[in-house]
């Protein structure tokens, strides 16, 4: 059970985004520049918050590549949609049992880590495209390592991770979680 993980993951990750402030960096997530991975992460927020709390999925607007989230507000919003999916994924019961995200079906689990990933690994997105370096608890990036094998597969046939990336034997937690969820920790811009 990982709800532990996630307070100190998602303030670490609000402290890079929060300076984050040329949004037309390249970032390390392929197909996105910052501007783009910011909309991502406002886009899918909504989604999985729905599925901690095991409410109907968000209506959205549009689709995500069109959503266009990012405006003059977006630090506040990120923040705050950060901050309540602490609220609700901080705490054992979002983690236990079935629930889905949008129509699929899936344990809560799953969410929960993929929550605790989007801190994680968009946080070293965002780091490394504005120049800043991720601290990382070695017990969370184990936390997204192992989530990130147990889903590799299928997440690379979604198209959510790039290839596997090979990281030496010596690497850290944090290298390991990068490399298995497609990203090369020696990536700069």
């Amino acid at each position: 059970m990982n709800a532990s993980l996630v307070r100190p993951a998602a303030a670490e990750f609000l402290r890079i985004a929060h300076s984050a402030d040329d949004l037309s960096a390249p970032t390390p997530c392929a197909g996105y520049d910052v501007r783009g991975l910011l909309n991502h992460l406002l886009y899918w927020g909504p989604w999985l918050l729905a599925a901690g709390r095991r409410e109907a999925p968000p209506t959205p607007p549009t689709d995500e590549a069109s959503a266009g989230l990012v405006t003059a507000d977006w630090r506040a919003r990120l923040e705050k949609q950060t901050e309540t999916l602490v609220d609700v994924f901080g705490t054992r019961s979002a983690w236990e049992g079935p629930t889905a995200l949008g129509s699929s079906p899936l344990p809560a689990s799953v969410v929960g880590d993929m929550v605790l990933g989007e801190f994680v690994l968009h946080g070293w997105d965002l780091a490394r495209a504005s120049g800043q370096e991720l601290r990382c608890a070695p017990e969370t990036a184990t936390a997204v390592y192992e989530s990130a094998v147990a889903m590799g597969e299928q997440a690379r046939s979604m198209g959510v991770y790039g290839p596997e990336v090979e990281v030496a034997a010596s690497a850290s937690p944090l290298e390991r979680a990068l490399g298995a969820s497609g990203r090369d920790p020696a990536w700069r811009p």
